[in-house]
């Protein structure tokens, strides 16, 4: 007599019971799981899986598509998977780099092509992956010794995935197989190439772009958005990582192994100081037109460290700071935006009173004296304590907030007068040849720690806000980055390794029976690739002593 399981469906609001060994793809044909889009795979317990997962014990099922963030990502790393044997097919002696996220997709490079790149190859690459697409091919997981997985990984041309798994310390390892070729990604696929639905191909500098469709609406690619002062500063800290030689995690391992973290953190903290002093140096050249410095960035990007940094750098200069944040010129509570949920819009640009922010600053360039507001969140009211400012002859006024860079901010303030800076945190370091670091997963984490440590925000809380916070972002701050003047990156190359420390007990707190806890197990999947990087040698003016504490900046 066959065993059966209890499975409970989510999405039919049902409890069922199933043949053991049943896959996920099964379950959702038996109970007709009705869905607008292709269902591409399932939370099992609230942990992705695919949908040739095999059910073995009662469990909790949700089947979800391409509108759900891991649904995104595992089709990302399946069209990876497709371009890198596309790849193989066309030119078996060239290696794939998928390089950093730029212009709503992802800038990838042929290496030892021995030519350059052209338009034509663009076609071949396209047309090559829509063979493989069209034949359907499976995409199977297996598990091999890692002897045979390292073997087959630098056979496939992947060495360094090869030298991850040197340091595995299993015996069997997890690869992915697609027709003749091995390949691994840190998460996972769709079970066949089939299920890919749209892409595109497209030349960007010496390289091309990997587009992909937008999350909800996925019968469209994501518009290709010309970045070039973004691809700029990513190029510039890839030659950083060059220098350093720690482009990816294994290096980085490397360094930590050999007991060279050391001088690591302190070039990599003396990058970032020679970076702020040129651009103070720049804005000092412009002293006698500009009068007002404008710095936005999203979220955990380190604003507020790079504001105080900038300031100190400046004085060198001979020029002194007075510092504005635009937080502190909120509207009123009652006046505050709602969102399409009801709740309080704090990133609308509506929720900041800027009739007055204008005055203020018009004032102050003027030469009066004003009375600086000081926003009080718990009471929702503008509040003033008796501070003054005024702006003498060697002032120069930093303005920190996420709309700094959009001109609706400041529009009775002179552009001429401004000097405009963009910051975020943009991850040097790849995983390995085809998996690059999301600068949101840095951000992530760093938020996670500080909310923790000064917020009393647990990692739950933190992971639940987060797609929000991203909205706002993806609404306020990104559409304007462009019109910075300059670019500063506050990642730095040896963080993950000192974060995972500090963010590894937070992330573990999360509780399984939440929609959060496949957030928070992939985030731990993710940093256990680190070796852990002690912080004692990371300076008091560091950015990341904002998120870690020790800094001898006051907030």
């Amino acid at each position: 007599m066959a065993k059966n399981i209890g499975i409970r469906c989510v999405n039919s609001n049902s409890d069922c019971e199933f043949p053991l060994g049943i896959t996920l793809g099964e379950i959702a044909e038996r109970l007709s799981v009705s869905n607008p889009r292709p269902i591409l795979g399932a939370y099992v317990n609230n942990r992705p899986k695919p949908l040739d997962y095999e059910m073995v014990k009662p469990r909790q099922v949700e089947f979800f598509d391409y509108t759900c963030r891991d649904g995104q990502r595992m089709y990302l790393r399946t069209l990876s998977f497709i371009l890198y044997a596309a790849i193989r097919n066309l030119w078996p002696g060239v290696s794939l780099k998928i390089d950093h996220p730029i212009s709503k997709g992802y800038y990838c490079e042929l290496e030892q092509l021995n030519r350059p790149f052209t338009q034509e190859d663009v076609t071949l690459i396209k047309e090559e992956m829509q063979s493989i697409i069209d034949q359907d091919i499976p995409v199977e997981r297996k598990m091999v010794t890692t002897g045979t997985a390292i073997d087959l990984l630098e056979t496939n041309g992947l060495g360094r995935k090869a030298e991850l798994y040197r340091n595995y310390g299993r015996l069997y390892a997890p690869l992915f197989f697609l027709g003749q070729y091995a390949n691994f990604f840190y998460g996972h696929m769709l079970t066949s190439t089939g299920c890919i639905r749209n892409f595109g191909i497209e030349k960007y500098y010496d390289g091309f772009l990997l587009r992909f469709p937008i999350q909800f609406n996925p019968d469209e690619l994501e518009p290709a958005i010309r970045q070039d002062k973004l691809f700029g500063i990513f190029r510039e800290h890839k030659k950083w990582a060059e220098i350093l030689g720690v482009e990816d995690i294994p290096r980085l391992n490397a360094f930590k192994r050999a007991g060279q973290y050391s001088d690591l953190i302190k070039i990599s903290e003396a990058l970032h100081e020679k970076k702020i002093a040129e651009i103070a140096t720049e804005i000092t050249n412009r002293k006698d037109k500009v009068n007002i410095i404008l710095i936005a960035g999203p979220s955990s990007s380190g604003k507020t460290t790079f504001s105080r940094r900038l300031g100190i750098q400046l004085a060198v200069n001979g020029l002194h700071a007075l510092e504005v944040s635009v937080d502190d010129f909120f509207v009123n509570r009652e006046f505050t935006p709602v969102d399409d949920s009801g709740n309080y819009d704090f990133e609308a640009l509506e929720a900041i009173d800027i009739p007055y922010l204008n005055e203020f600053l018009l004032k102050l360039i003027a030469g009066e004296e004003v009375a600086v507001p000081r926003f009080d969140f718990q009471l929702g009211q503008r509040k003033f304590n008796g501070k003054k400012m005024k702006m003498e002859k060697d002032n120069i006024l930093i303005i920190e907030g996420i709309h700094g860079l959009n001109p609706q901010l400041t529009p009775q303030i002179d552009a001429d007068k401004t000097f405009r800076i963009f910051v975020s945190a943009l991850t040097q370091i790849s995983i390995d040849e085809h998996t690059y670091i999301p600068t949101t997963d840095n951000r992530l984490l760093r938020r996670i720690i500080r909310d923790s440590k000064y917020r009393g925000y647990d990692a739950y809380t933190t992971i639940k806000r987060w797609p929000s916070v991203r909205r706002g972002e993806e609404k306020h701050i990104f559409p304007y980055q462009e019109n910075a003047d300059i670019m500063f990156n506050s990642a730095l190359i040896y963080e993950l390794a000192v974060i995972k420390k500090y963010a590894s007990p937070l992330l573990k707190q999360v509780k399984e029976n939440t929609p959060e806890y496949s957030e928070a197990v992939r985030l731990l999947i993710f940093i256990s690739y680190f070796d852990p990087i002690p912080d004692d040698e990371i300076p008091p003016t560091s950015v990341l002593r904002e998120f870690l504490g020790g800094s001898s900046f006051v907030y």
